[in-house]
Parts: C-alpha cells; sequence; structure tokens
C-alpha cells in the first residue's frame, strides 16, 4: 500500500512541536516572550497554541508565568509507557470532542490492508452506530472507509476493493467503482468526508484524515439522521479538534 502523496505535517503541528522542543530543552521554564523569538511565531498564534497545549497537558505554566514540561509530554516520551499515554491521550481528546460535538467519535487506522476502528468515545445520549455490517468490508460505504481510501494512492484503493466486494447497503450506497475512485480523487485533503445514510438508514457521518508519518488514519462521527442539520457544523469541529490527535502521534 502507497500513500497517495508524502504526508505532511501541517504548519501548526510542526509549531507545537518545536515548542515542545524548546520547552523540554529549557528544563526551568521559557517565556512566552522567549517562546515567540525563538520560534518566530507572533503572539497572535502562538498564545492559542499554547493554550491548547496546556489544555491537553503537555505544556504547564508555573508561578512566574514561565513554561515547563507537562505530564501528557512527560509521559507520551517515556520509552516504555508511550504506547499506553498514547490511548490514554487520544482516549482523553476523543471523550472532549464527543461533548463538545455532541456526537459519537471514533478513531481509525488503515493497517496491514484493512480498515480497523481502534478507539471510540460513544455515551448514552451519543451512542456509536451500530456496526450491522462489518466496517473492514464496508469502506465504500462509510465516511471512515472513504477518508481512508482517499489517503491511499489509485493502487491502494483498487487493491482494497479488490479484496471486498462493494454491496450494496442502503438506497444511496455508491456500488460502481469506477464512480467511487472519481469521488474519492476529487475529494480535498482539508475537506471532511460525508456519510449521507449511505452506511446505515438513520444515521449520518463525517470524517476527517489525521494522517502521520507513513500511517493513515482518520476521525469521525456520527449522528442519528434527525440530527442531519448539524452535520457539517459538527464535521468542521471535528476537522478543528484533529490537531491534538495528530499532535499525540507526531510525540
Amino acid at each position: 500500500m502507497a500513500l497517495k502523496h508524502e504526508p505532511t505535517t501541517p504548519d501548526s503541528i510542526q509549531s507545537a512541536l518545536r515548542v515542545l522542543e524548546l520547552v523540554a530543552r529549557r528544563g526551568t521554564g521559557v517565556t512566552e516572550t522567549e517562546l515567540s523569538r525563538d520560534t518566530k511565531l507572533p503572539a497572535d498564534r502562538l498564545t492559542p497554541l499554547l493554550r491548547m497545549l496546556r489544555r491537553e497537558g503537555y505544556v504547564e505554566q508555573i508561578a512566574d508565568g514561565a513554561y515547563v514540561t507537562g505530564e501528557s509530554l512527560a509521559r507520551l516520551s517515556s520509552t516504555h509507557h508511550h504506547s499506553q499515554a498514547l490511548r490514554e491521550r487520544l482516549q482523553h481528546t476523543l471523550d472532549g470532542l464527543r461533548d463538545s460535538i455532541g456526537a459519537a467519535v471514533y478513531f481509525s487506522r488503515y493497517e496491514d490492508g484493512e480498515i480497523k476502528i481502534t478507539d471510540v468515545a460513544e455515551g448514552p445520549r451519543t451512542p456509536k452506530v451500530n456496526e450491522w455490517v462489518d466496517f473492514r468490508s464496508s469502506a465504500h460505504a462509510s465516511a471512515v472507509g472513504k477518508s481512508l481510501l482517499a489517503q491511499l494512492d489509485v493502487d491502494g484503493r483498487r487493491d482494497h476493493l479488490s479484496r471486498h466486494r462493494m454491496a450494496r447497503l442502503t438506497s444511496r450506497t455508491i456500488t460502481n467503482e469506477r464512480v467511487l475512485l472519481n469521488r474519492l480523487a476529487s475529494q480535498p485533503a482539508t475537506v471532511p468526508v460525508l456519510d449521507l445514510q449511505e452506511y446505515a438508514v438513520g444515521t449520518v457521518c463525517a470524517a476527517v484524515p489525521v494522517t502521520a508519518g507513513a500511517a493513515v488514519g482518520c476521525l469521525a462521527l456520527s449522528l442519528p439522521v434527525e440530527h442531519a442539520h448539524r452535520l457539517r457544523e459538527a464535521a468542521d469541529t471535528l476537522n478543528r479538534g484533529a490537531a491534538p490527535v495528530l499532535l499525540s502521534l507526531s510525540i
């Protein structure tokens, strides 16, 4: 499986990693003024970035206002606890997105030629979608699947579809491979992929790519169809919320 293009880290994530590098290097603390000087980031970019890093526990602000390494960064930087810390951080972020969006939220990866939903944040008022058809065999119909396939090159997409028949799951499901491949090819990387009752009647979904290094992943949400009017706004919120996930995967 090959990527459609060489993945690049968004500027905001590069800036966040640079800030974390400087904070970690200055163990006794570094001020916002010093960070602005060393990163060449203006205040209108650095301030909200530091706010996000504090919220996610990557940095802490001490009595004199300087920033030091936070617990989340210390745990993710640990060789022994990295995997567990990453799972905990991802779950924390998904739970926050679930509560702010008011929808079930999912993190998925494309590994070994298959779709894997690895983490879910749901609740009594935000139930996850009923997996009535295995997500591994329904990439053509789900927002998760289409987002992941869109991050592969054409050969990778064709290979996946050759192993999973494009079954009609609802009256809205795309079952024509050429139509699906054309849709995937024209999907802008910055625009959420939508599923309007293509996987299951009564459910709408959206997904946004989360690509770190050679790993292909995505964030997704699902809503009952009676909340379909909230889908695009929810998808935009999900897109903005992808930064902490990408940062966790990049550390």
